[in-house]
C-alpha cells in the first residue's frame, strides 16, 4: 500500500516532490496547513481566511500542536505557520495563486518565507492541488534556507490522495518524505479520514500504523 500510495503522489508532483532533510530540531512530522478542498470562483476583492491546529501525538517524542493561519484576497495569498519547520518555530509567507480548469480543476500557489525562532533563515515553497470527480491530490513543500549553517538546509513535502463518496467524507492515504542527515531517505505514510460540516473540517491521520514510530495527527480547521 505504501508503495502505490508513493508513486500515484510522486506521479503528479515530481517535479516539486523534493527529498527532505530535517534537521535535529524539527518536529518528527509537519502537516499541510488545510485540507484539500474544491476550487471555486470567488470575489477577487473579497477577502477569505482558515484556521487550523494540527495535534501531534507521537510514540517516540513529545506531544505538540501546530497552528496554521491563511488569508487570501484573488491572486494574493498570505500564511502564519508555528511549529512546522521546527518546534518554537515561526515562519511567514506570501505568494500567488493560480487556479483553473472545471472538470479537472487545479491550484497552484508559489510561496516564500521568512523562518524566525529555534531555526532562522528564508524559505521558497508551493502548494497544490488537482480535483476530479471525487478524488483529490493535494501536495505541499518547501526548502529551508538555514541562516546560521547551510549544512542545516533542509526541505520537506507532505501529499494526500483522498476519495470522497458522499458529501462531508473522505478517505484516502497520507506521505510525507523527509531525509534525515546520514541516514537513509524515509518516507512516512498512512490512512487518512476526514469529516466535514460547513466550513469545519476534522481529519485524523495514522503515519506508519504498525511500526514502533507510528504517530497520530489530528486536525481541525476552520474557514471563514
Amino acid at each position: 500500500m505504501r508503495l502505490l500510495a508513493s508513486l500515484a503522489i510522486a506521479g503528479v508532483f515530481s517535479s516539486a516532490g523534493a527529498l527532505a532533510q530535517t534537521p535535529a530540531n524539527a518536529p518528527a512530522s509537519q502537516a499541510a496547513a488545510t485540507p484539500p478542498v474544491t476550487t471555486e470562483e470567488t470575489d477577487d476583492k473579497a477577502w477569505s481566511f482558515s484556521a487550523s491546529a494540527y495535534t501531534y501525538i507521537a510514540r517516540e517524542s513529545e506531544d505538540y500542536v501546530q497552528p496554521t493561519f491563511t488569508a487570501d484576497r484573488g491572486w494574493l495569498h498570505l500564511e502564519a505557520r508555528y511549529n512546522y519547520e521546527a518546534l518554537d518555530t515561526g515562519s511567514a509567507w506570501v505568494g500567488y495563486n493560480f487556479s483553473g480548469g472545471e472538470h479537472l480543476a487545479w491550484e497552484f500557489t508559489p510561496m516564500i518565507a521568512g523562518v524566525f525562532g529555534r531555526t532562522t533563515g528564508v524559505a521558497p515553497g508551493y502548494k497544490g492541488s488537482l480535483n476530479w470527480w471525487k478524488l483529490a491530490l493535494y501536495s505541499e513543500g518547501e526548502h529551508v534556507f538555514d541562516a546560521g549553517d547551510s549544512a542545516d538546509n533542509f526541505s520537506y513535502n507532505w501529499s494526500e490522495l483522498t476519495l470522497a463518496p458522499v458529501e462531508g467524507f473522505r478517505f484516502g492515504l497520507a506521505t510525507q518524505r523527509t531525509y534525515v542527515r546520514q541516514s537513509d531517505a524515509e518516507i512516512q505514510d498512512g490512512p487518512l479520514v476526514g469529516f466535514s460540516y460547513k466550513r469545519v473540517d476534522v481529519t485524523t491521520y495514522f503515519f506508519n500504523p504498525s511500526d514502533d514510530d507510528r504517530t497520530v495527527v489530528i486536525a481541525a480547521g476552520v474557514r471563514f
